[in-house]
């Protein structure tokens, strides 16, 4: 990466700060950022630049990327078994994706730091008493209170901590054996065996059965190979609340560059992509791979001026573009984005965030996603790119390894009625445990079909 000359890690301070609390205690805040100056990295730079060389094959139609996780991490939720839960998920959904694209799937979890979301407003009235929104736990308490809704900076550093142990966590499970490539696909026949769908999916569960018995015949173990028994894992979030941020970057020692080591991977929000922005300026000096959410106002020479300010050396694997346009508008607002920056040259992973777009209000007042739009979204994307000849490079889910009811249909048929059961997100609806195993098996089969086409399109050609 070519170095910045005129940026600072406080640069962005200059600039305007959308979705950024004010805190009123400076002091406090100073304290906070100090404390966080002084510990040790979350994740290393060399994690870093191999996230960004897995991701360069991403873009060149070589890997797909699996991007998925909670809405916003929560200090009340957190436990073990939800951190085990939610990464086991994603490895069973990364095994039948691989399986359908016939191509290494890189997986990267919104865990270990994505505490903090952007508000559609300020404040919120409840009652005739107004308050500040929740900004997610890094920055202060979901309870409508007073006392709870003052953004505290101690916040950041309990976030830290928590994402500390997060990753120790996650790390063990990688690299301990959990990750087991026949273990998962014992989950997925468990999951195939209990669905009401699994006739569909019976096939592809089958021909992984009789794969991973021929890998074993040739002597390809758990026991001989390590890339069987363990896996690579790499997490992201938001880059929202940049006093974090700030604190949690670092000068490598190996290169040089600034990396901010909260995480492997950074996001600028839909809302917060402005160029003259305090964020774009954050995020355009930090070494680390990147990813920009382009929503239904992205026009495409603003996606281009941003891409260009983010990665001006046009440097494969630094820029994904995650699409959230909604099912209704996928077809009609992608394409006129996925033919511009293609014709600008500029490298980029395309990604579909199926979630965002698609939220409504159900009848009894709860925030809810139907799983049959999640789906059409991701079929409208892949459409698109097929179209145009682009590559689909992969999905961002928010979704969780716990059993809640907080998206509508699927194979569990779950309606407005059964929100209230199991409804504990806090902010928005998740994808559950079995809806998101249920899309990974659609979504291979979207990958299996294209991938079969390919070969007539190209004899067509000829």
């Amino acid at each position: 990466m070519t170095k910045t000359t005129d940026w600072t890690p406080d640069s962005w301070r200059a600039k305007p700060a959308l979705q950024m609390p004010s805190y009123p205690d400076a002091g406090a805040l100073a304290a906070a950022e100090e404390t966080l100056g002084r510990m040790p990295p979350l994740v290393f730079a060399g994690e870093a630049r191999a996230l960004k060389r897995q991701l360069a094959r991403v873009a060149a139609g070589e890997a797909f990327l699996l991007q998925g996780g909670d809405c916003a991490e929560s200090f009340a939720e957190f436990h073990p078994d939800n951190i085990r839960d939610t990464f086991r998920v994603l490895l069973q959904m990364a095994v039948v994706l691989t399986f359908g694209a016939t191509l290494p799937v890189v997986k990267v979890g919104r865990l270990a730091g994505q505490f903090a979301k952007p508000r559609s407003a300020d404040t919120e009235t409840v009652d005739g008493v107004t308050l500040p929104s929740y900004r997610g736990d890094i920055v202060n308490g979901i309870d409508f209170d007073a006392a709870a809704r003052v953004p505290d900076p101690a916040r950041m550093v309990q976030s830290y901590n928590q994402s500390a142990s997060t990753l120790n966590l996650i790390r063990a499970f990688a690299q301990g054996g959990y990750a087991d490539l026949h273990k998962v696909h014992q989950w997925n026949l468990g999951f195939v065996a209990d669905s009401k769908l699994g006739e569909r999916y019976k096939d592809l569960a089958d021909r992984l059965d009789e794969t991973l018995a021929f890998m074993a015949a040739c002597g390809l173990t758990s026991e001989t190979t390590p890339q069987i028994r363990e896996t690579d894992f790499f997490t992201s979030h938001e880059a929202l609340l940049l006093n974090y941020e700030q604190a949690m970057t670092r000068v490598d020692s190996t290169s040089g560059d600034w990396y901010d080591t909260s995480a492997h991977l950074l996001w600028i929000g839909d809302r917060t992509r402005q160029l003259d922005g305090a964020h774009v300026e954050f995020m355009r000096g930090i070494a680390n791979p990147l990813a920009v959410k382009a929503g239904p106002s992205s026009q495409p020479d603003e996606l281009i001026r941003l891409i260009v300010a983010l990665n001006p050396e046009n440097e494969a694997g630094r820029i994904t573009v995650i699409a959230r346009m909604g099912a209704d508008k996928v077809e009609t607002l992608l394409p006129p984005l996925v033919r511009t920056v293609e014709a600008e040259g500029r490298s980029v992973v395309w990604v579909c965030d199926p979630m965002h777009g698609n939220t409504e209000k159900a009848s009894n007042g709860y925030k809810t996603r139907p799983v049959d739009r999640i789906l059409a979204e991701v079929q409208g994307f892949f459409a698109v790119h097929e179209g145009l000849g682009s590559h689909a490079g992969g999905v961002h889910f928010e979704m969780t390894g716990q059993d809640v009811t907080e998206c509508t249909g699927g194979a569990q048929a779950i309606t407005e009625a059964n929100l209230s059961a199991r409804y504990h997100t806090h902010c928005d609806p998740r994808l559950n445990a079995k809806q998101s195993l249920e899309l990974a098996f659609l979504l291979a089969e979207i990958l299996k079909d294209g991938r079969d086409r390919q070969p007539k399109r190209a004899a067509a050609g000829r």
